[in-house]
């Protein structure tokens, strides 16, 4: 570390009941699997649609899958994809492929085929596991045999639902299945898991072997891949339990509805839970009604959204009315994209429950930042760094000059959750990994108590006439208007002044809002620079899988048309 620990600006505002001086273990990732069979065997591991799976029965059927991809000729190294929505398969399969010596590769399930083509080819993929379900299993079969992949596992949704359920399943959704062919390039999940469970073990060094290929979710191009060892992915588990210090292990529920190929999901949700002995209550998807109902009949502690998951609680009107009861979570966690202030303080008036910020990457494990749940939090911030973790701020034009406390910068992080570098791109890994620090991209400062603050994205940062203007400040400001629902604010082309503001923005149901009445709002709110030059009202807005907001496709609008201008 680069700072003495007792030097560190946090250390006055961390909590009594967290040591962020402890050591932060490191091992094979599957060694949270393990353990959890140990002191959890016969607690409920996942809930999927009203079918429960022990820990016991988790592990012997993640033991089964490691010893049917070794059968496949998977071994140390080999690249596993993932390519599948929440159920018991993914855990299963993930923690399987693991147990094999194969390196996971989270695939988006929505992704083109062409999408899923440059993953296969970037990250040396040779098999994918995923559903028997059309929509994804066709793209999948149209891969095979044009690149390099060499086999498919496919899993039936129907056989993971209980009985009575997969049945009507089948009945009533039987064009949905795909028919999926008996040759040498197909492997039916359970002829997979139709073995002795007792797979070869192969040596892993947990700081040196790569456990996950994690793709970032790049701007323009094919997103860079992570490279996160079994320690980083591990002790991120560990640092996460270790920051939320009231949680009673085995005896928690995690409501998963965040996608867990997302790596948000996959440490918070999953590799949380296992390492807690927390049932998982896994859900495909963020359907508002039926999250709503899971809520009250599963009755989860935790539940770990994005913000726009956030927003759509806070608008639902049952949720508005109190006829909803969410007395059951004790602990909300936001990430994934900046939390704007008036959705954490209207979602915390209406449900009781305080929401924890924090803040990730996917070079991060995710988890780097979080706000304290046994200490005073700070609104708008993201929080302290989790144990074992140092924030600095470096000068943007001097990457690697660390600025005094309280100076605007870039973002940078140490720790042992740090990726070793990206993929294939030993350039970029340098210079992201520039003086033994990971430079995030993020714009930010520490306060005076060590709480992190999140300007913008170095990227996402508008130019106006030589000012910077940070679209999430804008966002926030906009957010204050009761009618606004969701909101995002990128550059646009501007002959004079280089770029200019512009606001997207979805209205609440039933309200209405013109473009002269919000601009006189932001008056006192904005400096004239910052007031957006443009304001287009939408029904929708381009989110991300996981339910972030995302600017690319509406920059690529932009640039389109500007472009059609000059052309």
């Amino acid at each position: 570390m680069t700072t003495a620990a007792a030097t560190h600006p946090w250390m006055k505002s961390y909590p009594k009941d967290v040591d962020w001086h402890a050591p932060i273990p490191a091992a094979p990732l599957y060694d949270l699997l393990d353990q959890a069979v140990k002191k959890f065997s016969d607690r409920p591991a996942i809930d999927f649609m009203d079918r429960r799976y022990t820990y016991a029965e988790l592990g012997r059927l993640a033991d089964r899958a490691a010893k049917g991809l070794q059968s496949l000729g998977v071994t140390k190294g080999t690249k596993v994809g993932l390519m599948l929505p929440n159920c018991p398969a993914f855990v299963i399969s993930y923690y399987g492929a693991l147990k094999a010596g194969a390196t996971v590769v989270n695939i988006n399930p929505l992704y083109a085929e062409a999408e899923i083509k440059e993953l296969i080819d970037d990250a040396d993929i040779d098999v994918i596991i995923t559903l028997d379900l059309t929509a994804l299993y066709g793209k999948a079969a149209k891969i095979l045999g044009t690149t390099r992949l060499k086999r498919l596992v496919v899993c039936s949704l129907s056989e993971q639902l209980p009985a009575v359920k997969g049945i009507l399943f089948k009945l009533a959704k039987h064009k949905l299945i795909a028919r999926v062919p008996h040759d040498d390039r197909h492997t039916r999940f359970a002829a997979l898991l139709a073995n002795d469970g007792a797979p070869a073990r192969h040596p892993c060094d947990p700081v040196k072997d790569i456990a996950i290929l994690q793709y970032t979710g790049g701007t323009t191009g094919l997103p860079k891949a992570a490279m996160l060892t079994h320690a980083n992915v591990y002790g991120n588990a560990h640092q996460s339990l270790r920051h939320f210090p009231l949680t009673k292990p085995g005896a928690e529920i995690m409501l998963g509805v965040l996608p867990l190929f997302h790596v948000f999901a996959m440490t918070v949700c999953m590799n949380f839970s296992v390492l807690a002995g927390a049932l998982m209550v896994l859900l495909p998807r963020f359907e508002i009604d039926k999250v709503l109902k899971t809520i009250e009949r599963k009755r989860p502690t935790f539940l770990p959204a994005v913000p726009t998951m956030f927003i759509a609680l806070n608008n639902h009107p049952d949720v508005i009315s109190k006829k909803r009861d969410l007395s059951s979570i004790n602990f909300c966690i936001s990430g994934g994209a900046a939390l704007p202030r008036e959705v954490q303080e209207t979602f915390e008036r209406l449900s009781g429950c305080k929401i924890a910020e924090g803040y990730g990457l996917s070079e991060t494990s995710p988890v780097a930042c979080c706000n304290p749940t046994t200490a005073p939090s700070r609104s708008g911030s993201l929080g302290l760094p989790v144990p074992g973790t140092v924030i600095e701020i470096t000068a943007v034009d001097a990457p690697e000059r660390v600025l005094p406390q309280g100076e605007r910068g870039e973002i940078c992080i140490t720790g042992p959750q740090v990726m070793l570098g990206y993929w294939k791109r030993s350039e970029e890994s340098e210079k992201a990994l520039l003086g033994g620090r990971f430079h995030s991209g993020d714009v930010g400062y520490i306060d005076p108590d060590g709480f992190v603050f999140l300007i913008d994205r170095l990227k996402e940062i508008i130019l106006c006439g030589g000012y910077n203007v940070y679209p999430r400040h804008v966002e926030e400001a906009i957010y204050k208007h009761p009618a606004v629902k969701e909101v995002t604010v990128i550059g646009v082309p501007d002959a004079y002044r280089q770029a200019s503001v512009k606001a997207f923005i979805k209205l609440a149901d039933g309200q209405t809002l013109t473009a002269d009445a919000l601009l006189n709002f932001l008056k006192d709110k904005l400096s004239p620079i910052e007031i957006p030059k443009h304001i287009e009202f939408r029904k929708e807005l381009p989110k991300t899988l996981i339910g972030k907001l995302s600017k690319k496709e509406l920059i690529a609008e932009e640039l389109s048309k500007s472009q059609a201008k000059t052309g």
